[in-house]
């Protein structure tokens, strides 16, 4: 019998929680960097006079990170919820990579080909597996802070075109993982059914356990089930109307 309670929270170790909080770093830092409301500031920044480009593109990158975490969280009683955040997540962040792009678009450019050698060069970075020991808040952060400065050549860049297809490419990888990840969820789902399912099956094996065994048919031999009547309470065949044996119960 499975245990009850899946093994839950363990985001800290996916590549795509230290992924999605590379992006939600990055993301702050570029619209700090490169959106402005004042058309008359000097460089070469994004026009945003309401700061609602600036809102969306940092809402977005927040809901990617938060909904991995808590699709971790929820694991324990609902693989459906973990998949649906886990889908939220990715949403979230296709989102933001639809920002980025229209920003590069919106400078007379064009993303970076994936044929190109700055997006095989990013693509083909690898990510260090997380070392937790015993202080995984801190641990966490200190290795996405690691992580991102396999990515800083293009992220620190003051070519806001350079900046945001970096992020393009990260985020892009982020959906890959993403899509993968919830893939094992279904299949996990599939083996072993999510809490709903195994307290169901958990109450039937307790029940199972005190029910009183069923005598055999005086007749025929069969199990008898039993059965309601005018009369009150009996044993009926289970093999009925062929066997019509009874017992009282």
């Amino acid at each position: 019998m499975p245990e009850l309670f899946d093994r839950h929270g363990g985001f800290r170790k996916l590549h795509t929680f230290t992924l999605a909080t590379i992006v939600q770093l990055e993301t702050l830092r570029f619209c700090r960097r490169f959106l402005t409301q004042n058309p008359h500031e000097a460089g070469a920044k994004f026009y945003d006079p309401k700061g609602r480009q600036y809102d969306q593109m940092t809402q977005a990158a927040r809901s990617g990170r938060q909904n991995i975490i808590e699709g971790s969280e929820r694991s324990a009683t609902s693989k459906d919820t973990e998949m649906k955040l886990t889908d939220v997540a990715r949403a979230s962040l296709s989102e933001l990579r639809g920002d980025y792009e229209i920003f590069i678009l919106d400078r007379g450019q064009f993303p970076w080909s994936v044929h190109s050698l700055e997006a095989k060069t990013i693509n083909a970075i690898s990510l260090d597996d997380a070392p937790f020991k015993d202080d995984m808040v801190h641990e966490s952060a200190r290795h996405a802070l690691e992580q991102r400065k396999k990515y800083a050549r293009w992220l620190d860049s003051d070519d806001a075109v350079v900046a945001a297809n970096a992020m393009l490419i990260i985020i892009g990888r982020a959906l890959n993982m993403l899509k993968s990840q919830i893939e094992a969820q279904g299949k996990a789902f599939e083996k072993t059914g999510g809490f709903s399912e195994r307290l169901t099956a958990r109450r039937i094996e307790e029940r199972e356990k005190t029910r009183e065994p069923s005598p055999g048919c005086p007749l025929c031999g069969k199990p008898m089930h039993r059965r309601k009547s005018a009369k009150g309470t009996f044993w009926g065949c289970s093999a009925y109307p062929d066997c019509k044996g009874t017992k009282p119960a």
